[in-house]
């Protein structure tokens, strides 16, 4: 930089001036390296509460689907229990209970063969079939949040209510996989309780999925 004039004197002027556009020109870089980074995050964090919002949403209808289900299976083994012979795969019954519940529960049990007894009964040996609706609950999108450190942009109050959710919805994913493990070992009271212990967390889990679908846009 010239600080000086032909005559040799300090251009105090001209010294100010350059000082003045270097502090000028250091503030408006960091400005814009704050304004920038700022951006950046921003738009993470908008990405994230919408892949968060979506992953919320898929896994309400597989619950929804899920406990759906469970409530038919419950039923269905409420009603069939009355008429089971000590097993799951003899009922006694008259033609007109078993047509009754056949219509209200299909499929639920199938008949071999029958025997004729007193009183207009029938003892009919088939077998009892379950079907569960087997399904994975994802969080790839909080994973992927909170991997990121974007979590540390959503406020308190956000933060509980996500971390909350996402492990009830775990408590629930052991559920349902103990539950498959039930059915393949064949244990038919076993699985009876797992669905109407998951049918009650299940419950307060739509609800938060419902709360968190709500509140989600206010994680700033």
């Amino acid at each position: 930089m010239r600080f000086f004039k032909l005559n040799g004197k300090i251009n105090l002027k001209y010294i100010f001036g350059e000082l003045l556009l270097l502090f000028v020109g250091i503030n408006l870089a960091i400005w814009f390296n704050n304004w920038n980074s700022s951006k950046k995050t921003n738009e993470s964090k908008a990405i994230a509460i919408s892949k968060i919002t979506e992953e919320v949403e898929n896994n309400k209808l597989e619950i929804d689907i899920i406990l759906k289900n469970n409530h038919q299976v419950l039923n269905a083994y409420k009603d069939f229990k009355n008429l089971y012979d000590g097993k799951t795969s003899i009922i006694i019954a008259s033609p007109r209970q078993l047509q009754l519940q056949r219509k209200r529960h299909p499929g639920f049990f199938k008949t071999k063969d029958s025997v004729t007894l007193a009183n207009g009964l029938y003892r009919y040996r088939g077998k009892t079939q379950i079907k569960l609706e087997i399904r994975t609950l994802t969080e790839i999108a909080w994973k992927t949040t909170t991997t990121l450190n974007v979590t540390n942009e959503f406020n308190y109050e956000c933060l509980y209510e996500l971390e909350s959710m996402y492990n009830l919805q775990r408590r629930v994913q052991l559920e349902i996989n103990k539950s498959a493990d039930a059915l393949q070992k064949g244990e038919l009271e076993e699985i009876m309780s797992i669905l109407s212990f998951m049918n009650q967390l299940g419950g307060e889990l739509q609800n938060n999925y419902d709360s968190v679908k709500k509140n989600i846009q206010n994680c700033s």
